[in-house]
């Protein structure tokens, strides 16, 4: 993606800074925060909104001079694995006209707690030679009182999970997921037996692989790759 390179009457970086200046008309009156990045300066924010500002506790000069360090300091980096490989794509295929929408934890300072946001981005302009220069985000805060939070933290969680254990669980079998569900949802290793039509020593050897390829013994934990893996 070429740098931008402005003409001598300075079009493309005045066309750059009246579309900045609409967003920012009407930014106070949104009920979220607002961030433009410039992917042609190395994802350099451009713009965010008093809004995020004050969240963030930082202008937008001092966010800037952050240079990339600030797309670690205020964002979980385990979230940021998820959603970004599906804004590049996004940004790769130059469709000015697809969304993407994630959920992602931020938090003004490692003293804080993180916070979730819904956010969603898209391509907000593009170049004299039409490739993606600037994208916006609309971060909207998730209400910690809001029983949605419970949910949504619930399912982000086994997602995080399931990411994370893919690779163990991929190393059972058919058969051996089949225990495990029946495991995780508490039947015996006889009521196993006779619902599959197998020996007890059978079953009980199924376990035992299972306990060793996804190392654990714990039935919590046990019943946590059930779930992620809608198992059960």
């Amino acid at each position: 993606m070429k740098n931008v390179s402005t003409n001598a009457d300075g079009s493309l970086e005045q066309l750059m800074q009246r579309k900045i200046a609409e967003i920012a008309s009407v930014s106070d009156d949104l009920p979220g925060v607002i961030i433009i990045h410039n992917l042609q300066k190395q994802l350099q924010v451009e713009y965010i909104s008093p809004r995020g500002e004050q969240q963030l506790g930082f202008t937008l000069e001092e966010i800037q001079k952050m240079g990339p360090d600030y797309h670690t300091r205020f964002f979980n980096q385990e979230d940021a694995a998820d959603y970004v490989p599906k804004i590049m794509n996004m940004i790769t295929r130059n469709d000015t006209q697809e969304i993407v929408s994630f959920f992602q934890q931020v938090r003004a300072s490692e003293e804080l707690p993180w916070s979730w946001h819904f956010s969603t981005t898209k391509i907000l302009m593009q170049d004299d030679d039409g490739q993606p220069l600037l994208t916006i985000t609309m971060a909207y805060p998730i209400d910690p009182l809001n029983h949605v939070t419970a949910k949504v933290n619930r399912l982000l969680d086994e997602n995080n999970f399931l990411r994370k254990n893919y690779y163990k669980f991929s190393k059972l079998s058919e058969r051996e997921q089949e225990i495990l569900r029946l495991l995780a949802l508490g039947k015996s290793a006889s009521e196993t037996a006779d619902e599959l039509f197998i020996s007890n020593a059978t079953v009980e050897t199924h376990r035992r692989n299972i306990k060793s390829k996804l190392g654990t013994s714990s039935f919590y934990e046990l019943t946590q790759y059930a779930r992620a893996f809608d198992l059960i």
